[in-house]
């Protein structure tokens, strides 16, 4: 295990123990032009791999061609449905894939991962297929984990992306440890969640015992009154100007994915692939998180270990949490988080494509 991952793993143990303690367009532009036509994907997604080459694949019932762009250049095609390598880019930040359909709009994709040396589970928020066919765009706003171990290369790199406003949704305790390094020209803007300080003095000694503690937390993040200002500072602020958005917490997953999964609902977003998205911290901070348990003790271990997992039932208890509150989605959004219908439309016109 590399020093850098030790360090990373000793502070996701750290962070765990802090937060369970808790109990585009503009809004007139027209919905349709020349590239918001009427996008026939119903699947898509391109993945990178560790030999460096990356895997597209797409779904698009009825076409009868796609030409499959990398980096503006075509390098590969196919029909309705396809799966495609491709292998030899050159070195980018990132690199982006166009999905040019025979008729309709395209899509613009890239992996959601974005690689830094200092952070694990920094991603982009978008991505994804609305139920109505619309899909929310990449490049635009993003999730992460902690910042404060991030490098100069890193720094640099979220400067070249465009990031211009760090949202911490992270307590006193967790700032003052570990306080965010940012690009030149970010603006920083804090939304603690959990209002200041754990009110939890002690931790679970048990499995069961530490998960009840997340599904507590994820109601609290819902309801309590500094769960509500929090994200409402959060979802206005990317209303009003959406680009180069992050949001982020210290392991990136439990305040920072209930973010995405209020935000991925709101923009039209099934509940199963609101759930994928929050689940796949479990695999971005796999390494990590199983690092930090080899170095407990088994017993300890086992305690712990609901801490650092995000599960199906976390939050799920959160969305349980709304309609007992608020009664329903659309009530959270207004109630709880003070978002008109001007404002949705907002998020919709920067956030949506199609």
């Amino acid at each position: 295990m590399t020093h850098s991952t030790r360090v990373r793993a000793a502070y996701a143990l750290t962070a765990a123990a802090l937060f369970t303690g808790i109990a585009a367009p503009a809004a007139s532009a027209a919905p349709h032009g020349p590239d918001s036509r009427e996008i026939p994907f119903t699947a898509a997604e391109v993945t990178a791999r560790d030999d460096g080459s990356y895997k597209v694949t797409w779904k698009a019932p009825g076409v009868r061609k796609v030409a499959v762009k990398a980096n503006g250049r075509t390098v590969a095609s196919g029909g309705a449905k396809g799966s495609v390598v491709v292998k030899g880019l050159r070195g980018a930040d990132r690199h982006w894939f166009d999905l040019v359909p025979e008729r309709g709009g395209k899509l613009h994709l890239a992996d959601r991962l974005i690689q830094l040396d200092g952070a694990v589970n920094f991603r982009d928020a978008g991505g994804y297929r609305t139920a109505d066919g619309q899909w929310v765009k990449m490049g635009v706003v993003y999730r992460s984990d902690a910042w404060d171990k991030l490098t100069a290369a890193d720094l640099a790199k979220l400067k070249r992306l465009g990031i211009d406003t760090d949202y911490d949704l992270r307590m006193t305790s967790e700032r003052t440890a570990a306080p965010d390094r940012l690009p030149s020209g970010v603006r920083y803007v804090l939304a603690d969640v959990l209002g200041g300080s754990s009110p939890v003095s002690t931790m679970p000694t048990t499995a069961e015992g530490a998960a009840q503690m997340m599904v507590d937390a994820e109601k609290s993040m819902v309801s309590s009154e500094t769960g509500k200002a929090a994200y409402t500072t959060v979802f206005n602020g990317i209303a009003d100007d959406a680009d180069g958005s992050v949001y982020h917490c210290t392991a990136g997953k439990d305040r920072t994915g209930w973010a995405s999964a209020a935000l991925l609902t709101m923009l039209g977003v099934d509940r199963a692939t609101v759930m994928a998205d929050y689940l796949a911290s479990n695999d971005y901070r796999a390494e990590a998180n199983a690092a930090a348990l080899a170095a407990m003790p088994a017993e300890q271990a086992a305690v712990y270990k609901p801490m650092l997992d995000v599960r199906a039932e976390y939050l799920n208890s959160g969305f349980e949490e709304v309609k007992d509150e608020f009664g329903s989605f659309a009530a959270y959004e207004k109630k709880a988080l003070g978002l008109d219908s001007r404002e949705l439309r907002q998020l919709k016109a920067d956030l949506l494509v199609g």
